[in-house]
This record gives structure tokens, C-alpha cells and sequence, in this order.
């Protein structure tokens, strides 16, 4: 090198700058000195490879010799003139030989327009333009890596295929965009990577790829390179039927899902993906359920975080397989006509080191104020929603799962916690909003910006807030000052309803209100009733559990609750386990407990899920008009001293509607006189305190073909009245039908 010495004699100070630099793996400019460059004494190559003992380039059909520059690892060719296309590196190591295209011969592929958008916070497949993509470029196949970090003094790729140097693979700056880009040759798939990024304090963090569509599991933290995936293509029937059962009149009946604690296989393994799709979707369909939810399935490194602390927001969980096979999955629940829900945490991420906390060294997707950027309750940070990248960021993985898998929709968690700067906090623990409000506006508009998007690109979707307060307009539009949801969570009537259940019937009469006061309210938005996981975890119990009494009074409870919550105006939802009478609170650690379906009082709780959802779908007046006034009406809601409740559910037809009686006390009636909108026959469609239901067995009547016959005496308002008979802790159906 004696003789590039000399001739640079005037740059050899910068030549030893730039070593020093590459060596130390922090350099934020590498094609302004790698690869070929014009000097004042011809062309130059410079590669730098840590460890190689010598270099050739092969340049249009020949070979030059590249010299060691002093004692570093840079190699400098010189050539007369510029090559006419890129050139590949003929390197001797120890132990090998490898030929290999030259990073630093690539142009940049980088879309701006894309870029631009990204920037402005509308960048709907963010996905599709940064993280790890293989294509082919100037010819060459291989992959190109672009990831976000405006701050960084330095980032480069590191990964098995450069033994995890930080000084082999450095990545191009574009400072308009904040995005790193490097073109890399010749990797395959499976392959682990990560970005180590040098911040401007001269720290480096290994970070993974924010859009990876796969991630190592713990305690493995890398990233792993995948084929671009191919999407789901819904045909046209497809998305019919997909609109047809999210629609508001059609019959919703969701069984949500913790994959990894459903079911286990020997030796308490996982299922994977295409076990869960036998056997899951098929006791689905079984049970009658018309949409299955899953809890978050992104990546997330912690079993204890059920998938809500997630990490790699676009990989599938590789706990149950991969890409494929989670996309094989979602086509089975499509050929079940099964519609099928995924959590989405929006709200928070967690502190993991290879995580999105302080992606480049500064509080990049967070808010760097703690008062505003970090959960109290979770210890979680949370998402700069005022930053347009995030924005970008979250309206492209909402895309992501709706498009690619073509789901059904997406359960958004925690969004009271989106809406509220002071969200769990005390005074003087948050910041007001520039009007001076606790309202967060820049959550808000990311929301409105989500559900919008959702929807227009993905017909027949439905958008569910998982959300806890009084904010007006969460499923109206956007168009009408909306958040844009299609369903809410009715958590008000989740938790009245239980507290009321848990109250020894002796003293319901004192809580008859905790029943009734939901339809104050239960047209306001459009509405699931859910009995979720959060309901059975931290000490509450298991729902049978919440119930009083002995044994059998604890089941004949959850019996009735569950028909009054079917019949109740408002789409549902059960938790699993819930279906089977679990006694002991869920865990995520085990499988659910199905050896209790040998004794008949378990047994007797899903034959009352399964025949409620065959009920519930067979009988419009119990969903057509859920959103509607007209779709209900009470019979007495006030029989506060029998803890008796009656009301009526009708459909869009108001000759078709069905009369709902439930009976919260052990106390038996004979007889019992309702109050009923027409003349003509009764037929009982459903008593919970059937034998076969594991209850007492009383008949509500003692007519053939289980009818009863209105008369005319006038009660509860009505003209005409029925007399039946109910069994203490029991809830009846009644259709009218044609007298012939």
C-alpha cells in the first residue's frame, strides 16, 4: 500500500479518519467512500472487509487487485476508468474463499413519493417500503433494508450473514425521509438480522426490524428474513359473506381465544397453526359461535403479557408457526364462514431493548415526556401519536392484518387509555392538551384515521372499541364527529350485570337497577356484550365462581345469566372456558380444563352456549334491531321483589318477536301471569332449567308441544296475558307463533 500512500500523500490524514470511523462501526455517509469515486488521479474502489486476507474485484470480465491501505482493513482498486456495471468482491479469508456483488455498487431504490407520505402520517402500506424486502435490483437478487431512525449518527445491518459485525453493512442516509437503506446481495430467507444503530452520544443499540414479518422467540431477539408474503385474495362471494355477518342486523356471537391456553397437545405443548385450524375452527363451528377473536398474536417476548406487550407488530407469533401457516389458518375460518378477530394494541409497547424504546437513541416512537409517554399501570411507554411517522406506522400494520389476511376486523385494546391524557394518572402526573383538555387529540386522529382507512379499503370489516368511559360517538362515523368504530364494548353492562350475579338472591331485589339501568343507555352506540378473559383473571375467579349458592345454584345462575345476556339487545361475547363452567380462573400457562365436560353440570353449560347460538341465529327479533328502540321493549322491569324480569325483542317485523323471562331467585312459580303484545299461541324455544341442562326439570307448561295460550285478561300493560311455570334460577324463551 506503500505506493496508494504516496500518491494520496495530501488524503492520508482523511483516509485514516475514515478507517478509524468504519472501523469503530460508525459511519453515516458510506458511498460517499465506498464503493467507486472519481479522484484527481483516476478511479478508486474502496471496500472495507474486516478480516479479509485479500481482495480481488472482478470489473467487466477481469480481475483487479485491491490494495490493503496501511494496516486496516480497507481495500483501494484503481482503475482507469468507471465500471460499466456493478462488480463483484473475490475475497480470501482463513478458512474460505467467497465471491460476492459489492453493496456499494447499488443505487438506491428508495421511494420518495413513498417516503413523502411517510413522513406526512398517510402512508397506508408502510410495510410494503421499509424493513426487510428481497427483489432484484440492477439484476442481482437480494435484499433491501430501509428502516426509520432520523437521529442516529450511524446504523448498519448486522445479521448471521456478517457474523453480527457492526462494521460490514452500513446503511445509506436519506435526511429528507430520516430512512436508512441498504441494498444487500445474495441472502436467503430464515436468515436473522438486526439494526445496529449508533446514537449520536456514540451508544449502539441492536434493534429489530420494527416491520419484520418474523421474529425469533425468547429469549432469541432477531429478526428473521421472510419472502414478501403473499396476501390472502378474497373472492367476491367472499367478501359478501364477510359483509353479511359484521353487519349490524346480523347475528354476532364471538368466542374469544388465548391460541397458546386453549388446548395443549402431549407434554403441554403448543398447537400450531394447523392444528388449531382442525380442531379450533371446528369446535367452533360446533358450538355455533359466528366469529372467533383472538388475543394479540403480533410477536411479543413475554408469555405472561397474554400477547399484549408485542414487539414485532407484523410477525405472527412463531410460538404456533409461521407466516403460512397462520395465513392457512385464517382460510380455514373463511371455509367455515367463521369471521375471525384480532386484538390490536395500539395504546403502548414495551420497554424490551430491542424494541421501538428509544429506537435511534431518542424517544422516537414514544413521547419524551414521561408524563405523557409512559403506563403507570402497565410500565409501558406509549406511542407519540402526534409524530406522523408513528401515525404511518400504526394506520400500516391496521392495513397489514386486514389486507394481507383479509380478517374480519380488528378488537382495538385499551382505547380509553388512547383517549385520555390523564388515563390512571393523578393531578399533576399529565399534560393538557394546547386547549387546555385532557382529551388526547393527536390518539384521537390517529384513531379516526385507522377506522376510515379500515374501512374503505377493506369492505365489510368491523372495527370493535375495546373501551370503558362515556365518550360520545365512538361507533358514529367520522363524518359526523365519530370516532368511526362499528361496535363498542358494553362494559357498563358487563359490570353491573355480574355484580348483580354475584349478590346472594336474597338481596338481588336491592340491585334490581344493576339489570335494567343498561337500557338507559344501549342505544347510544352499537353495542358487544363481553364476558372477556378480563374478567377471569388477577384473582376475580372463574364465572361460575362469581356465582352464589351451592353448587347447582351456581350453575342454574350461569345458566340464566347466559340466556339473559343473549337475549339482552348487544352482539356477544364469551371468553373461553366460560362455555364449560371453568371453575378455576383462567391461567395462559395450561390448557383449558376439559375433562369437567365428564360430569353433566359442565356438560349441561355448553349444550345451554351451543343451543343459545343456535337459537339466537335462528330468531331474528333476538339481533335484527340490537342498535334499535323499536327492537325492544319491557314487560315489567320492575318486579324488583320476585327478581323477575320480562321483556320482549322484536324483529324488523313487528309480527315477529320473541317474549324473554328470567327468573333470579331459587324461588319456583306456578303459574306465573305475563303480560304478552298479541293473542294467540306461545311455544317455548328455550327453558335453562331443562334435565338435560343439568336443571330441576320443571315444564313451563303442561300443553302438548310446549304452547301456551294467551287469554284475555289484561296484565303488564297488555290486553292479553300467559301464565307459565319457571324454575328458580332460569331464564325462558317464548315465540309467538300461528295458531294453524
Amino acid at each position: 500500500m506503500g505506493s496508494i500512500k504516496n500518491k494520496k500523500s495530501a488524503l492520508v490524514a482523511d483516509y485514516d479518519a475514515q478507517v478509524t470511523a468504519l472501523a469503530a462501526g460508525r459511519f453515516k455517509d458510506p458511498f460517499s467512500f465506498l464503493g467507486a469515486h472519481s479522484t484527481q488521479s483516476g478511479i478508486e474502489i474502496r471496500v472495507y472487509l474486516p478480516a479479509a486476507l485479500q481482495v480481488e474485484l472482478l470489473i467487466d470480465g477481469q480481475a483487479v487487485s485491491a490494495l490493503r491501505y496501511k494496516h486496516s482493513d480497507l481495500f483501494i482498486a484503481e482503475l482507469s476508468s468507471m465500471p460499466s456495471s456493478i462488480y463483484q468482491c473475490q475475497v480470501s479469508y482463513e478458512s474460505n474463499n467467497i465471491i460476492f456483488y459489492d453493496e456499494y455498487s447499488f443505487s438506491s431504490t428508495l421511494d420518495e413519493q413513498a417516503m413523502y407520505l411517510f413522513n406526512e402520517g398517510s402512508l397506508e402500506h408502510t410495510y410494503a417500503h421499509l424493513g426487510a424486502k428481497f427483489m432484484t435490483q440492477q439484476g442481482v437478487e437480494g435484499v433491501r433494508f430501509c428502516v426509520w431512525a432520523p437521529n442516529a449518527a450511524s446504523v448498519s445491518v448486522i445479521g448471521e450473514f456478517n457474523f453480527w459485525q457492526a462494521n460490514r453493512h452500513f446503511m445509506r442516509f436519506h435526511p429528507a425521509s430520516g430512512v436508512w437503506e441498504l441494498f444487500i446481495p445474495g441472502l436467503c430467507a430464515d436468515m436473522c438480522y438486526k439494526f445496529a444503530i449508533t446514537t449520536l452520544s456514540g451508544e449502539v443499540l441492536d434493534k429489530a426490524d420494527p416491520f419484520a414479518f418474523k421474529m425469533q422467540q425468547a429469549p432469541g431477539t432477531a429478526s428473521i428474513l421472510q419472502y414478501k408474503p403473499t396476501p390472502i385474495k378474497l373472492s367476491e362471494k367472499a367478501i359478501i359473506n364477510r359483509q353479511q355477518r359484521n353487519h349490524i342486523d346480523a347475528a354476532i356471537s364471538i368466542y374469544e381465544v388465548h391460541l397458546g391456553s386453549w388446548q395443549r397437545a402431549e407434554h403441554n405443548r403448543y398447537l400450531n397453526y394447523g392444528e388449531l385450524a382442525d380442531k379450533l375452527v371446528s369446535y367452533v363451528t360446533d358450538m355455533g359461535f359466528t366469529h372467533l377473536q383472538l388475543m394479540p398474536i403480533s410477536e411479543y417476548p413475554f408469555d405472561g403479557s397474554w400477547g399484549y406487550q408485542p414487539v414485532g407488530l407484523f410477525a405472527p407469533t412463531s410460538r404456533f408457526g409461521d407466516y403460512n401457516s397462520f395465513k392457512y389458518f385464517v382460510e380455514q375460518c373463511h371455509k367455515a364462514n367463521i369471521g375471525i378477530l384480532l386484538d390490536w394494541v395500539p395504546g403502548h409497547f414495551p420497554s424490551d431493548p430491542h424494541g421501538l424504546h428509544r429506537f435511534d437513541g431518542t424517544h422516537l416512537y414514544e413521547h419524551a415526556d414521561m408524563r405523557q409517554g409512559f403506563h403507570p399501570d402497565w410500565n409501558t411507554y406509549i406511542y407519540n401519536y402526534d409524530r406522523p411517522e408513528v401515525k404511518s406506522f400504526l394506520i400500516s400494520n391496521a392495513m397489514y392484518w386486514l389486507s394481507q389476511f383479509g380478517i374480519d376486523g380488528l378488537r382495538v385494546d385499551a382505547v380509553a387509555s388512547m383517549l385520555y391524557l390523564d388515563y390512571s394518572r393523578k393531578e399533576g402526573e399529565w399534560v393538557a392538551n394546547c386547549y387546555g383538555g385532557r382529551e388526547n387529540l393527536g390518539a384521537i386522529e390517529c384513531l379516526k384515521q385507522v377506522n376510515m382507512r379500515s374501512y374503505k379499503n377493506n369492505p365489510g370489516i368491523m372495527m370493535v372499541a375495546e373501551e370503558s368511559t362515556a365518550w360520545p360517538g365512538v361507533t358514529q362515523s367520522v363524518e359526523h364527529n365519530g370516532l368511526g368504530f362499528g361496535y363498542k364494548w358494553n362494559m357498563g353492562w358487563m359490570n353491573d350485570s355480574l355484580h348483580y350475579m354475584q349478590e346472594d338472591p336474597l338481596f338481588r331485589k336491592y340491585h334490581h337497577h344493576e339489570m335494567t339501568f343498561s337500557m338507559v343507555y344501549a342505544f347510544s352506540e352499537n353495542y358487544i356484550l363481553p364476558l372477556s378473559h378480563d374478567e377471569v383473571v388477577h384473582g376475580k375467579g372463574s364465572l361460575l365462581n362469581k356465582m352464589p349458592g351451592d353448587d347447582w345454584q351456581k350453575f342454574a345462575n350461569l345458566r340464566a345469566y347466559y340466556a339473559f345476556m343473549w337475549a339482552h339487545p348487544g352482539k356477544k361475547l364469551l371468553f373461553m372456558g366460560g362455555e364449560i363452567a371453568q371453575r378455576k380462573e383462567w391461567g395462559h400457562d395450561h390448557s383449558i380444563d376439559w375433562h369437567l365436560l365428564e360430569h353433566q353440570s359442565h356438560q349441561g353449560i355448553q349444550d345451554t352456549v351451543k343451543r343459545l347460538n343456535h337459537v339466537y341465529q335462528a330468531h331474528p327479533a333476538l339481533y335484527e334491531l340490537d342498535s334499535c328502540a323499536t327492537g325492544f321493549s319491557w314487560i315489567d322491569n320492575d318486579n324488583s321483589q320476585q327478581s323477575v324480569f320480562s321483556f320482549i325483542r322484536y324483529a324488523k317485523s313487528a309480527d315477529d318477536f320473541m317474549v324473554i323471562v328470567a327468573n333470579f331467585t331459587p324461588t319456583a312459580y306456578q303459574h306465573f301471569t305475563l303480560g304478552v303484545p298479541a293473542t294467540g299461541s306461545y311455544k317455548v324455544i328455550l327453558n335453562t332449567d331443562e334435565s338435560c341442562f343439568f336443571g330441576s326439570g320443571i315444564n313451563v307448561t303442561d300443553e302438548p308441544n310446549q304452547l301456551i295460550h294467551s287469554i284475555n285478561q289484561p296484565s303488564h300493560g297488555f290486553e292479553h296475558s300467559i301464565t307459565l311455570h319457571m324454575g328458580g334460577l332460569t331464564t325462558v324463551y317464548l315465540q309467538k307463533v300461528n295458531d294453524e
